[in-house]
């Protein structure tokens, strides 16, 4: 082979090269949408059977499905974790790539006369790496694991943005509420502290009375005061997990409470359900890629085999045609480093994976046992409010009429909305707990059916 032939080949290889290269700039300005209904959704693309089902329509309000549909489709978190899928994938395109040959070339010119006559020499040599073709096939698996991995990951991580968003979404609805009714509470009170004013003004009570209903009224409106604060905190949490900007009002909408959970049933599947999380999934897939790159570690202590031929004329005109081998002598190194850290990333990554089975299962466990104790606790809250909400409607009327002094229907009406409170925390306490079985086993939970 002469300058030709390798000037043809080369050129060959460069033509063969389509990839072009085009700079991208940086954004210069934010992109955060403006309301919710600037942002596309497509259900079908969806990672959960209730959400592909679900019709995504804000102009109607929010409920706890479009709001996770919403997180899904617009998550920034979940958009870097997306472009780390694409990478991951093209690392597995990578690695399945066979390995290219290599072509050396060297000439020499005479410079001197020698008699005879002196011809200009060249030597060429072909070779290709036969090791890594050995281990093209654990590279590839590898890779391929590690893709799945990544791919189980960004389903998890929905998982997590899905339940983050039902969980500020039932504590935003919860926080309206409460606001409405320690709303109610301040007028009651209010109205209470400057009846008792006036009497102080008239002579008809005293300081420590008025002192009383002014410290009442301050506690309320200092709870109000408090709440205000958290709910505003909850929803620039709820916007920045929706992608939205920080000045977007949604107007969310509260559903009817879903029927109960199947805690038997629930049980009794708890392994296979454990087995089908994202997360256990991802530590499944990475432990098969360890193991793939531990066989490719204990592969690669073989010597290193490059084979080749080789074309040459020297400088006499004398051409000659033969072939090359080239053998490492695993004599000191033998890759024992690299199996070692193989084999202790493969016994680590083990231990990663029971722990998360153990861990996995003791949260839900303790998230079983507080599921039936919420629901026992809101049945007697709400039995005490029915009673409550009975004696203050008797307390109304004996009040109008007369036969009830201020001060004692006001504590009856305070105890019913103190009352109705704590229900609605312990419903707010019982949709975050199904919210987080939910997380913990998915969102296909089987539920008791409606007698």
């Amino acid at each position: 082979m002469g300058l030709r032939g390798i000037g043809a080949l080369l050129g060959g290889c460069l033509l063969s090269a389509c990839t072009s290269y085009a700079p991208q700039a940086l954004p210069t300005r934010v992109n955060l949408p403006a309301s919710a209904a600037a942002v596309s959704v497509h259900p079908a693309q969806l990672p959960f059977r209730q959400l592909t089902t679900h019709i995504y329509n804000p102009a109607d309000g929010l409920d706890s499905d479009e709001v996770a549909m919403l997180a899904v489709a617009n998550n920034p978190q979940l958009r870097a974790a997306r472009d780390a899928l694409g990478l991951a994938r093209a690392q597995a395109f990578s690695a399945g790539l066979l390995p290219d040959p290599q072509l050396d070339y060297g000439a020499d010119h005479p410079t001197n006369y020698v008699p005879g006559g002196a011809y200009n020499s060249y030597g060429t040599v072909l070779t290709y790496d036969v090791n890594a073709l050995l281990l093209r096939s654990s590279r590839k698996q590898a890779a391929e694991y590690e893709a799945q991995r990544v791919n189980d990951d960004l389903l998890w991580q929905e998982w997590q943005v899905v339940s983050q968003a039902r969980l500020l979404f039932a504590r935003l609805l919860a926080q309206d509420a409460l606001m409405q009714s320690l709303q109610r509470s301040r007028t009651l009170l209010s109205g209470r502290y400057q009846a008792s004013r006036l009497a102080l003004a008239q002579g008809n009570a005293t300081a420590d009375f008025v002192g009383s209903d002014l410290l009442a009224l301050q506690v309320v409106d200092r709870q109000y005061r408090d709440l205000e604060r958290a709910r505003l905190q909850n929803r620039a949490a709820l916007n920045a997990v929706l992608g939205l900007a920080e000045s977007v009002e949604l107007h969310l909408v509260a559903e009817t409470s879903p029927p109960a959970l199947d805690v038997a049933a629930l049980q009794a599947n708890i392994p296979q359900l454990l087995q089908q999380r994202p997360d256990i999934r991802a530590l499944q897939a990475g432990y098969q890629s360890q193991e793939e790159k531990f066989r490719g570690a204990v592969l690669a202590q073989f010597p290193a085999l490059n084979v080749g031929v080789t074309r040459a004329r020297d400088n006499t005109g004398i051409d000659s045609l033969g072939f090359a081998i080239s053998l490492s002598l695993p004599i000191f190194n033998r890759n024992r480093g690299n199996i070692a850290i193989a084999k202790a990333s493969r016994k680590k990554l083990y231990d990663e994976y029971q722990e998360r089975l153990n861990s996995a299962d003791s949260e839900i466990a303790l998230a079983l046992q507080n599921l039936p104790l919420l629901q026992a606790q809101l049945a007697r809250t709400e039995l005490g409010s029915t009673d409550l909400q009975t004696l203050a409607q008797r307390a109304t009327a004996a009040y109008r009429a007369g036969n009830l002094t201020a001060p004692d229907y006001v504590r009856i009406r305070t105890a019913l909305l103190d009352k109705q409170n704590e229900a609605i925390n312990l419903r707010e306490s019982l949709e975050e707990q199904r919210i987080a079985l939910t997380t913990l086993l998915g969102p296909d939970l089987p539920e008791r059916s409606k007698p």
